[in-house]
């Protein structure tokens, strides 16, 4: 079809919208028409999926809006906003064009296969369609492709594209393309082009197209980032794209061999952890969102599209895990390059490209998820001391040495220097784990983890015939092990508890046997698993402690934390609960949305999943616990002359042994 352009800011008759004088040459101010009328609320959080091509992700609701992409990186300016504001704030929607009164489209919705390539079906009385989104790998540019296909009869089809740079505030001027095929949209640095065959019109600050769909017909839109001052990227065939982009899924997830009971969970996820994965350095982000609240209307908003040292370095393993050695590779690289230069200055969060400076702001002109203030961008606890990095770092290079992920000695070195600066600071008050801004304490984690470092370091010189002070690293576990036990144990309480004197629980207690601290089987282990489940869960789910009770410098209140969820799991199966185990596994599966994908937190009162979203540390820990227990199970099959499922990658047995041993 050929276009037709009626562009908004092209025709001075449309209201809030100034043209320059005839003696004015340059852009005109622009002013959105503010109607009174109330502004539809985003989706559900567990009411989106993800797209992304390795650089950044959108999200896209399930009536087909995509409210949330930042371009072109995961920790640009976003482009599309809606999700923390209004549609005003940016957001591309396409979905059935019904008559007021009617009934909604029944939506049904899947990646297709294990790809990331997103699929919703509508489905209404005169037909169906369905709508396909995803960002091809990318190839110089950035390209989010839709696709409308015709199932079943006539179905009348809108698009709504609404433009709105730096975080929804900056709206572009548009103008047509020279072919007639499409629009471009400029702000400052910033242009989007967009092709589509079907006719457009400008309306109010939008650019709006109606189209029908035909059983067998498919309607493209190409969506694509570039800078301005560069020449417009070329038109691409959106459906080799789509050939391309799912030969690259397949590709990638097709190798690993993970299989067994809960091997698609699995494998959903690790797509996921792929998707926030930063192609050209390797660094992973905990999110591709920032300031979705731990709870509704509450203020523990915080920017996500960053890089953690602990978040990254459990991801390791578990592509390690997975057989996915080249990612490994890549995190390994870009940790090496981040923790150079003098170990006091290790943070514990970096941006995608190894950036130090994330300085912490508040977007005052967004009204923040469901008005949940403040909107932040850059994160503040950059700056925070939070001992356990330590030994999340030599914890993840031990097992990438086990993994056959040799490292120069250049990383044995950095690890010499880490462990020299370590030595100094281990007895010191930190933030611990859930980066509290209530002031430092003694928290029980860093000290555990301050343990794991010099235990894994005296491994891997061990077992891989490394230089080092083994003697005083030695000592030095000894040292740190006794000092957890004698300050971290509260007898009263029957449990170790989150800071040493103290008489809180803290949900990071569950990893001391996974850490390989004390056996499972020891008393104090099960003592504390059992207050835990007594007092920490809420609808048998984990919190990662009270907010209500420990001073932690923010308001009160948040959901359960999902990850913590997992490690409980674990702990059951470590005890020999395996029934109770299972279950609960597959509780917290049942809580992932309907194409697989998980918050950080689920709100068990109002049934919903808060925080940042699709979260890196629940997807990880969900492959942990997962392949976990289908090791347990394998290993039962096998006592009892039973069939087994085919085994994760050979150095999953040794890797989980290493972990604990």
């Amino acid at each position: 079809m050929k276009a037709r352009i009626a562009n908004a800011l092209h025709n001075r008759r449309l209201e809030g919208v100034e043209q320059p004088g005839p003696n004015n040459h340059a852009a005109p101010e622009l002013r959105p028409h503010r109607d009174q009328t109330p502004k539809p609320m985003p989706a559900l959080i567990e009411d989106y999926a993800l797209v992304g091509d390795g650089h950044t992700a959108a999200l896209i609701s399930k009536e087909g809006s995509i409210d949330w992409l930042c371009w072109p990186r995961f920790d640009s300016g976003a482009c599309f906003a809606a999700l923390l504001g209004t549609p005003e704030n940016g957001r591309w929607l396409i979905t059935p064009d019904l008559p007021d009164g009617a009934e909604p489209p029944v939506i049904t919705r899947k990646y297709r296969g294990d790809t990331l390539i997103l699929e919703t079906d509508f489905e209404t009385p005169e037909g169906r369609v369905s709508l396909i989104d995803f960002m091809p790998v990318r190839d110089g540019v950035s390209d989010l492709v839709r696709i409308v296909v015709g199932r079943r009869g006539t179905v009348k089809m809108k698009m709504e594209l609404v433009l709105r740079f730096d975080y929804g505030s900056s709206i572009p001027w548009v103008s047509r393309l020279p072919d007639d095929n499409g629009i471009r949209a400029i702000a400052g640095p910033d242009l989007c082009v967009m092709r589509t065959p079907i006719e457009l019109a400008g309306e109010n600050m939008r650019t709006v197209g109606e189209f029908t769909v035909t059983e067998g017909e498919r309607v493209p839109f190409s969506l694509v980032y570039s800078q301005s001052h560069l020449r417009l990227p070329p038109a691409l065939d959106p459906h080799t794209q789509f050939a391309r982009t799912e030969n690259f899924w397949l590709e990638w997830s097709g190798r690993s061999n993970l299989d067994g009971r809960w091997g698609p969970a699995i494998r959903r996820s690790l797509i996921t952890l792929k998707a926030l994965a930063y192609e050209p350095t390797g660094g992973i982000v905990a999110a591709p969102t920032t300031s979705l609240p731990e709870q509704l209307g509450g203020t523990r908003n915080w920017d996500y599209r960053y890089c953690w040292l602990r978040d990254a370095t459990i991801t390791l393993l578990a592509l390690m895990r997975s057989g996915y050695y080249d990612e490994a590779r890549a995190w390994r690289a870009w940790l090496g390059r981040v923790m150079a230069g003098s170990p006091d200055q290790v943070q514990i969060m970096y941006g995608i490209a190894g950036e130090r400076r994330l300085p912490e702001w508040e977007v005052d002109w967004l009204a923040g998820y469901e008005n949940s203030k403040p909107v932040r961008i850059g994160n503040g606890a950059v700056n925070q001391l939070q001992l356990d990095v330590y030994g999340e770092v030599m914890n993840a290079l031990h097992l990438a040495r086990v993994g056959g992920l040799q490292a120069d000695d250049t990383v044995w070195s950095i690890q010499h220097a880490m462990l020299n600066h370590l030595d100094t600071v281990w007895q010191e008050a930190d933030e611990g784990i859930w980066e509290t801004r209530g002031g430092r304490q003694q928290f029980t984690f860093s000290k555990v983890m301050a343990w794991v470092a010099y235990d894994r370091a005296i491994k891997s010189a061990e077992q891989f015939s490394l230089e080092g002070p083994l003697d005083h690293w030695r000592n030095m576990r000894t040292a740190i092990h006794a000092d957890v036990c004698e300050k971290s144990w509260n007898p009263s309480m029957n449990s170790f508890v989150q800071t040493y004197g103290g008489d809180d629980l803290d949900a990071s207690l569950l990893l001391i046997p996974l850490l390989g601290f004390l056996p499972p089987e020891d008393p104090r282990v099960i003592a504390t698993v059992h207050a835990i489940e007594r007092n920490l869960t809420h609808d048998g789910l984990v919190k990662r402690y009270h907010t209500t009770e420990v001073a932690d410098g923010l308001p009160p209140g948040e959901g359960t934390f999902l990850a913590c969820s997992f490690w409980l799991v674990d702990n059951l199966a470590l005890q020999g609960r395996l029934e109770e185990a299972y279950a609960m596994f597959e509780r917290l599966l049942g809580l992932a949305n309907d194409v697989g994908l998980l918050a950080e937190e689920y709100d068990t009162v109002a049934k919903r999943q808060v925080g940042n979203f699709p979260q890196a540390f629940s997807h990880v820990a969900l492959v942990h616990t997962g392949m976990n227990l289908m090791r347990h199970e394998q290993g039962m099959a096998k006592a009892t002359g039973q069939p087994t499922s085919r085994q994760d990658k050979p150095s999953d047995a040794t890797l989980a042994k290493e972990s604990k041993s």
